[in-house]
Formats: structure tokens, C-alpha cells, sequence
């Protein structure tokens, strides 16, 4: 089992719960912003960019609040989730991403996240 650094990072999203969540639950929604193309069987998801592809395995999810991924290829108790935080207060709409990196790529796994989020965004049309 390799040691990988656990990370979270927030992302206010102007968009609605239910929305969000179709962008980041479905095929076709994470096509528009994280990947070239996704294709799923029930619960495997094939990740595909620039011709390289990638599966993962659908753990969990729970209607417009996550999704839990984990890539097939690692060999640990590593994962991938996105969860949609509303505040109770403001009503703030936050992408709350885990993920796991290497201890020397943990930085330039944020910045692709929040360069896919920028992505995200935009398909959303939030600022």
C-alpha cells in the first residue's frame, strides 16, 4: 500500500444543489468539465482524456449532496469524493472535494482541480 497524502479543497459554486450534483454524478455531466469523455456500466466509470483511459469504481453516492469514486488501478484505501455543502445560514453552494496525491504532487493536484473546477464553473455559469 503506498502512502498518499490526504487533501480537501473548497470551491463556492453558484448553482443549485440538484444541478451540481447531475455535473458531478452522470456520465454526461462530468463530460462537460472533468473529463474528455465518460462512459459508465452500473457502477464502473471510464474516465477518458486525450485518448488515455482511466476507471474507476462508483463507492458510493446519496442524491444532490456526493459521489465517492476510487481508480481502479490504486492498490490503497484511496478515493476521490466530491460533496455539495450548503450553508445553513447564507445558503452558499460549496463543491467540497477529498482526494489523495503522492507527498511531492499534492500541490499540482489542486491546481488541477481547481483548473477542472474553473472548468465547471463556467459550464454552470457561475462566477
Amino acid at each position: 500500500m503506498s502512502d498518499k497524502t490526504k487533501f480537501e479543497i473548497e470551491f463556492v459554486i453558484q448553482a443549485s444543489p440538484q444541478l451540481l450534483y447531475q455535473y458531478i454524478s452522470t456520465p454526461s455531466g462530468l463530460s462537460e468539465w472533468y473529463a474528455d469523455n465518460v462512459n459508465s456500466r452500473s457502477e464502473l466509470f471510464t474516465f477518458i482524456w486525450d485518448g488515455s483511459e482511466e476507471n474507476a469504481k462508483l463507492l458510493k453516492k446519496k442524491s444532490d449532496e456526493f459521489v465517492k469514486f476510487s481508480w481502479e488501478e490504486n492498490d490503497d484505501d484511496s478515493f476521490f469524493e466530491m460533496r455539495i455543502i450548503v450553508d445553513e445560514i447564507t445558503k452558499d453552494v460549496s463543491l467540497f472535494i477529498t482526494d489523495f496525491a503522492d507527498d511531492d504532487e499534492v500541490d499540482e493536484a489542486k491546481m488541477l482541480w481547481e483548473n477542472q473546477v474553473s472548468d465547471l464553473k463556467q459550464v454552470l455559469g457561475s462566477k
